[in-house]
This record gives C-alpha cells, sequence and structure tokens, in this order.
C-alpha cells in the first residue's frame, strides 16, 4: 500500500512538473535569449523568414507565402475580421493538423528553454500557441514583441558594442594568403570572423559552391550577436562588468562588402579608426602561394566535387575560376589578364591529365606579385592606427594569445 501511494505521489510530482514546465512564462529577456542561443520558432511567412532572423531560429510557419498574401489583401480590403477567418479558412483540416504536428515536435524538443514567435508577437503567434495549447495541452512562451522587438533589441546592442567606451578594434592586416583568417580562428575569443559570418572570404575568388550568403539582416544579426557575446564574456573575465575598460575586438581589414553582405556603416566607421592598433602579419610569398593553393585549389575544388560529383564538380569548378578571373579582368589588363588565363587553363588540363596540379601554383604567384599585393600596399599606405604587432602569422598568434585573454 505504502508502495503505491509513494508511486501515486511520484505521478502526481512528475505531473506538475510537467505542466510547470509547460506553462513557463513569455519573455522580454532579449539578452538571455541571444546569449545562451535559446532555441525559437519563427511562425512567420517562409518569405519573411529569409528575408532576416535569427541564428538558433527555425522557421515553422503558420501560413505559406501564398496564403498569407491572400490574408493580407483580404485584411487591406476587408479589415481584420474578414482575414482571421479566412486564415482559418485556408489553414485548416490536414494542413492544420501537419503544422500543429511540427509545433508539437519543436515544443517538446526544446521542453525548458524554446520560445515561439511571429512579426511582432501578436495574431499568428497567439494563433500558433493556442492551436498547440488546444492540441497538445502544452502552453508554449512566446518573445514578446516577436522578430521586430528582437531584431530592434540587436540594432540597439550594437551602437552600444560599438561606443568606444566598451570596445576598442585591433585590425589584423597582411597582404593575401598570409592568413589572417586562419589567425582569428585561433583568437575565438576576441575576435569576429566577419567573412565566415558573410560565407565569403571577401575576393572576387571569395564565393563558395551555390553561393550562398546570408541576407543583409541576418549578417547584421549575428555581427551584434557576436559582439554581445564578446563583450559579455570579457566581463565575466574580468568579474565586474562596470569595471571593464574598453574590450579589445580582433577584426580583419575589409572593404565596404563581403560578396553581396555590406559591413553596418558604424562597424566600418569603428573598423577604419584602427583605436585599438593594427597587428601586421608577414609571410613569404612561397607561404602565401601555399595558403591560397590550399584554400582555393585543394578545399574550394573538394567542396565542388562533394556537391556535384567528380566530373560535373570539376567542370563547375573551372567555371568559377575562369569567371572570377575574368571578373578582375579591367582592372589587371587584357595582357595580364590573357596570360593568367592561359596558365589557369593549362593548370586545369595538366591536373585532369597527368594529377598534377602544382601549375596552379604559378597563376596564383602572378595574381598575388602583379595585382593582389599593389592593390593592399595602395590601400594600407592610406590606412591610419599604430603598428602594435609586426611578424608571421604562428608569432601573431602567441603574442594575441598572451596579450588579449
Amino acid at each position: 500500500m505504502a508502495t503505491m501511494v509513494t508511486m501515486m505521489l511520484i505521478s502526481v510530482s512528475s505531473s506538475l512538473s510537467v505542466e510547470r514546465r509547460q506553462q513557463r512564462p513569455d519573455t522580454a529577456d532579449y539578452r538571455h535569449l541571444l546569449l545562451t542561443d535559446a532555441p525559437l520558432m519563427d511562425v512567420r511567412a517562409p518569405i519573411e523568414y529569409e528575408k532576416g532572423s535569427f541564428p538558433s531560429a527555425r522557421n515553422e510557419p503558420l501560413m505559406t507565402n501564398d496564403e498569407r498574401e491572400q490574408v493580407g489583401i483580404c485584411y487591406s480590403e476587408k479589415g481584420q475580421e474578414a482575414a482571421i477567418e479566412l486564415g482559418h479558412s485556408l489553414v485548416n483540416g490536414s494542413t492544420k493538423a501537419e503544422r500543429i504536428r511540427k509545433w508539437e515536435d519543436f515544443c517538446t524538443s526544446f521542453p525548458e528553454n524554446g520560445y515561439l514567435y511571429c512579426a511582432r508577437g501578436g495574431l499568428r503567434s497567439n494563433i500558433a500557441r493556442e492551436w498547440i495549447e488546444e492540441e497538445t495541452g502544452i502552453r508554449y512562451p512566446l518573445v514578446v514583441g516577436g522578430h521586430k522587438a528582437l531584431r530592434r533589441y540587436l540594432l540597439d546592442e550594437l551602437d552600444r558594442s560599438l561606443d568606444p567606451i566598451h570596445s576598442e578594434f585591433v585590425m589584423v592586416c597582411g597582404k593575401t594568403g598570409t592568413g589572417k583568417t586562419r589567425a582569428l580562428d585561433q583568437l575565438q575569443h576576441c575576435s569576429i570572423d566577419l567573412e565566415g559570418l558573410a560565407n565569403h572570404r571577401g575576393s572576387s575568388f571569395g564565393s563558395f559552391p551555390g553561393d550562398e550568403q546570408p541576407s543583409q539582416i541576418d549578417f547584421e544579426n549575428t555581427i551584434s550577436i557576436d559582439l554581445l557575446k564578446l563583450l559579455d564574456a570579457a566581463s565575466v573575465r574580468r568579474a565586474s562588468a562596470s569595471a571593464v575598460a574598453a574590450v579589445p575586438i580582433l577584426v580583419e581589414d575589409e572593404g565596404n562588402r563581403i560578396g553581396r553582405c555590406n559591413l553596418p556603416p558604424k562597424l566600418k566607421n569603428r573598423m577604419e579608426t584602427c583605436d585599438g592598433g593594427i597587428i601586421l602579419i608577414e609571410e613569404t610569398t612561397e607561404s602565401r602561394v601555399d595558403v591560397i593553393f590550399e584554400d582555393y585549389v585543394v578545399d574550394l575544388q573538394q567542396q565542388y566535387v562533394k556537391r556535384d560529383g567528380v566530373e560535373e564538380g570539376a567542370n563547375l569548378y573551372q567555371e568559377f575560376l575562369l569567371g572570377s578571373l575574368k571578373r578582375i579582368k579591367n582592372r589587371l589588363g587584357g595582357d595580364r589578364h590573357e596570360q593568367v588565363q592561359q596558365t589557369m587553363v593549362a593548370a586545369f588540363r595538366e591536373q585532369e591529365v597527368m594529377g598534377d596540379s602544382s601549375l596552379h601554383r604559378v597563376w596564383i604567384a602572378t595574381l598575388l606579385e602583379t595585382y593582389y599585393d599593389k592593390m593592399y600596399d595602395y590601400q594600407f599606405d592610406k590606412r591610419h592606427g599604430e603598428v602594435i604587432f609586426r611578424g608571421c602569422r604562428n608569432d601573431a598568434i602567441d603574442w594575441a594569445n598572451s596579450r588579449y585573454t
């Protein structure tokens, strides 16, 4: 009898625990959501999600793009009540059941730390929550203010992070092939990899297979989140946020655009001040050719082959390199472009016939010495800021690790 009572009490306790877990309150603690990468269920239409969302968000829409458009037209012509009625008629029966199933999967996958949101935390998110609760008994919490509030928070936070009171920017400079991105990868506790966030290497040859870069809003959001995390981690390391001096942020020297992504103007302005100084990485031409060869010949071709198969991947890879070269033809000059193109084509042929890819090193060296180095020297001469370290990549990593802890 005692055992049965104990089991009943455990069952009741478990049920209450589940109930409490399912009835977490809505939140406006955007900082916590972003610092912890809380799972977020975005119930906006796919077209809205694709324009901009958050790294930890997953799109499980209440309405498709077409359904949203129909409801929007109805709303503008007949008002909210008619639009809601139309929405219910469009999302009904098996369609509604399938969407609720996906929502339930999300809710049960993240019972302790997930939230849902729509554009402004209003009609669509509340409808989704009501349907989830009606079918499953789970009352899932919302992000107060929805996407708009989170986005506004990140824009404000970006301004705060870029304030010289809170941060100073250390520019990581060096000629093409010195491995600046590789250095930043070893210094993640004090750096932001802008090229990584943009999914682009930043040059005419910089796109990856599929050319999939984030939307401008996504790019800006991830920059703001990374800065938020760096400053927060620094405040924790230094024990007291109120006592923290400006936090050094290492970033690679970039232009205004990385592929199709534009650097936020305030960020670009802060980078140009070089208020934290310049780390200048210097490597031999031979070492730089090795880096470019590994990144743009070995690794990039493997990515194309993995995506498209051996034959098609090799063909698309060749088209990509020749097309990238053509994009800088005017800046190279016709004769130089023709010379590099011939070497590149010969390198592809030798690689295919002989299995020898070493000829690729020749056109890489030519581009470095006759184009990229001259462009870099011109741009660096205009750079303001004190060079606080000059040396090879490995020494730069060791120096930065000892200085920025």
